[in-house]
This record gives C-alpha cells, sequence and structure tokens, in this order.
C-alpha cells in the first residue's frame, strides 16, 4: 500500500494533530493551520470518508490563560491548565470545521478507558454514534484526572489506541519530519528516506530510536511514532507518518508529497475478531437455540430471543462462549449485558428488553463482537 492509494480509499482515517502545530509561541491557536486542515478534511468528508481527530494543545492552550511562565510544570499545573485550555482547544476546532457545516464533539479518554473492556465498549459505542450522526470527534487524553502512573505517554500512542477502537483503516501521525529515514536527515545529508515498511523489524525501531529520536513533535520523536505505528499495526491499521506543517497535509499526501507508510499486519476486522478469539479468557457462556445458532453462523448478532440460558457470572464487556443446545461452541464475544441481566431478558423479543430492564444496549452480542468458532463457519 501507498500513502495515496492508502488515504484515498480508507473508510476511516484517525489524524494525530500535536501541539507545534495547533499553538503558536505566543499561545495563541494557529487559526490558519486549523482552517486548512479543516477543508482538507472536509474534503474527505465529502466523498464519504470519516475523519477522527486526536488533538493536543490543551496544556499550551491553558499555561497561556493561566499566566503560567514558561518552565516546567507540576502535576497539579499542568492538570489546572488543561482543564483551562481544553475549551479553547475545542472551540478553535469548532470554528475550524463550522464553514464546512460539521460539529465537532469532544471526546477525552483515560488509559482504562482502551484498557478495560466494559469501559472500551462504552467509548467505542459513544465514538461510533458520533461519526453516524455525521459529526467529527476531537479526541484528547483526559489531562485534568490522568497521573503519571495511568497515563498514554503521549498522544501518538493515544492515536493508536483510537485507531484500534475504531476499527481505522490509516492513522495519520502529522510531524515536524516527512517521515522515517536511515538516519537524521538533519544532520547526516547522506540519510534516505523510506517511503514505505512492509513490516517493523528491530532494523527499523533502532532507526527510529536512534537516528531519528529527535524527528517528529512530542516528547518521545520518531521513536514514539513507530511504536504507535506497532499498535495500529497490530490492529489492522496503517500508519502515514508525514510532514504536518504543509498546507493542507492530507491532500498534500494524496498528491504524492513524501511520507512514510507502516503497512498492517491484518485488517482491522480480522484482527478484532482474532483479538475476541483468542486473546480473552470466557468468563461465562450463553446457550443458544437452533435458530439463533444458525443466525450466528450466517453472521448475524445474538439476540435475546435465541438464548435458551445464561452460565456463570459475567460484566458487561466480558468475554463470553456462544453454545447451542447440544453443548458445542459456536462462538466467542463480547456480551453487552451483565449476567443477572441477561439472564432476565433470555427469550425475549428485543422490543420488550427496555420495558424489563429499564433500558437496552442492544443485541446480547453484537455481530461485530463475534468471532465464530473455526468448525462453525456456515
Amino acid at each position: 500500500m501507498d500513502a495515496v492509494s492508502g488515504l484515498g480509499q480508507a473508510r476511516r482515517v484517525v489524524v494525530k494533530v500535536g501541539s507545534a502545530l495547533l499553538v503558536g509561541p505566543d499561545g495563541a491557536p494557529h487559526a490558519d493551520w486549523l482552517a486548512d486542515f479543516a477543508a482538507d478534511a472536509a474534503r474527505m468528508r465529502a466523498r464519504g470518508q470519516q475523519v477522527l481527530v486526536v488533538s493536543s494543545g490543551a496544556v499550551a492552550l491553558g499555561r497561556r490563560r493561566l499566566g503560567l511562565a514558561r518552565r516546567a510544570l507540576t502535576l497539579p499545573e499542568k492538570q489546572a491548565a488543561a482543564a483551562a485550555g481544553q475549551s479553547a482547544l475545542m472551540r478553535a476546532w469548532e470554528e475550524a470545521f463550522e464553514p464546512h457545516g460539521a460539529a465537532c464533539a469532544q471526546v477525552l479518554l483515560t488509559r482504562d478507558d482502551t484498557e478495560v473492556r466494559r469501559r472500551w465498549l462504552n467509548a467505542r459505542a459513544t465514538v461510533e454514534t458520533l461519526l453516524g450522526l455525521g459529526v467529527v470527534p476531537v479526541i484528547n487524553e483526559n489531562d485534568t484526572v490522568v497521573t503519571e502512573e495511568i497515563r498514554y505517554g503521549d498522544n501518538d500512542r493515544l492515536a493508536a489506541r483510537v485507531a484500534q477502537l475504531v476499527g481505522a483503516d490509516v492513522l495519520v501521525l502529522l510531524s515536524d519530519v516527512d517521515g522515517l529515514y536511515t538516519a537524521d536527515p538533519r544532520k547526516d545529508p547522506a540519510a534516505r528516506h523510506i517511503p514505505r515498511v512492509p513490516r517493523l523489524t528491530p532494523e527499523v525501531e533502532a532507526m527510529a530510536g536512534g537516528a531519528n529520536a529527535e524527528g517528529g513533535v512530542g516528547t518521545g520523536g520518531m521513536a514514539t511514532k513507530i511504536a504507535a505505528a506497532r499498535i495500529a499495526a497490530a490492529g489492522g491499521c496503517a500508519t502515514v507518518i508525514t510532514l504536518g506543517s504543509r498546507t493542507r497535509p492530507l491532500a498534500a499526501v494524496e498528491g504524492g508529497e513524501r511520507a512514510t507508510v507502516v503497512e498492517p499486519a491484518t485488517t482491522p476486522a480480522a484482527a478484532y475478531k482474532a483479538w475476541i478469539a483468542g486473546s480473552l479468557a470466557p468468563a461465562g457462556a450463553l446457550v443458544v437455540d437452533d435458530g439463533a445458532a444458525q443466525a450466528v453462523r450466517r453472521g448475524k448478532s445474538l439476540l435475546a430471543a435465541g438464548v435458551r440460558r445464561v452460565e456463570g457470572r459475567f460484566d458487561k464487556g466480558d468475554a463470553v462462549l456462544v453454545r447451542d443446545e447440544a453443548g458445542r461452541e459456536i462462538a466467542r464475544g463480547l456480551v453487552r449485558y451483565e449476567a443477572a441481566d441477561a439472564e432476565r431478558i433470555c427469550g425475549l423479543k428485543s422490543e420488550a428488553i427496555e420495558g424489563v430492564l429499564g433500558y437496552t444496549s442492544g443485541p446480547l452480542v453484537h455481530a461485530d463482537d463475534l468471532a465464530l468458532a473455526a468448525h462453525a463457519e456456515a
């Protein structure tokens, strides 16, 4: 895959934008850059693509608003600056996208939101709903509440986790260099640009962690971007690393400007299904009738109406087995109800669930969250 075709054909794109692009030396937003980027994203949205933004900048904007000196901030000062700056950051994004008729929505995440399954499901459902409504999610780490022990560490890593969360096809990391080089191009005129990385090897990582350590905005430079690309690749997502300071950087990549593409190891859907099938210990089981078993084998969601029995004690978001009445495993999936509520709605039609529980989370296990057993293919 090259950067041009990758960006042009992607259904869903996550773009990470760092503070250096968003905030000027005076601590104010780069309004012109934001306007150009929003026009760039609007062009992609107009052809049916979904764009999510992972945005730094809250602390930098909040520092100016609170009058904090240009020095290293204590953790409480950093959290206060994030609290003061997040509203300014969202206002800047809203003003940039408003001329294109696109609404923005703030999504603040902590590491637990992408590591704890129940919170992961909730975060994904929220973002999916926003995208379905045509909204541009603007995502940042919730710096007002996280501590150093529970941080993502940098927004490159956060962006990669978001790409996994939403099953993105391409992750774009906007940097202050136009990709990965064999050596630091600012120090070695013989350094070669690497346009394509089919597989992340120790040699590639050594380039990023050594000669390219200063390349790229953020705390870790190119090394953090390659680490993020590894996370994304495992989730079936390609990564594009390119120069962010260009006018309309996404269009520039599609126009053939330099970038480095790190190819994915698989597809987003296959990676997710493999994770469900092989990486999670089941906390219980749902025993289903023949009709539900056949529906699941055909790739349909598991509805409460087809469930005959609930086994085990599990919470929303836990992995469960799906078995037929003869005890054969059909699939594994992430359940959307805790065990007690699942028992209460066994055999009920979907429209009756809210009347019993007072809420509904849709099917017991959505088709997207089901991985068929190897012998259960229809």
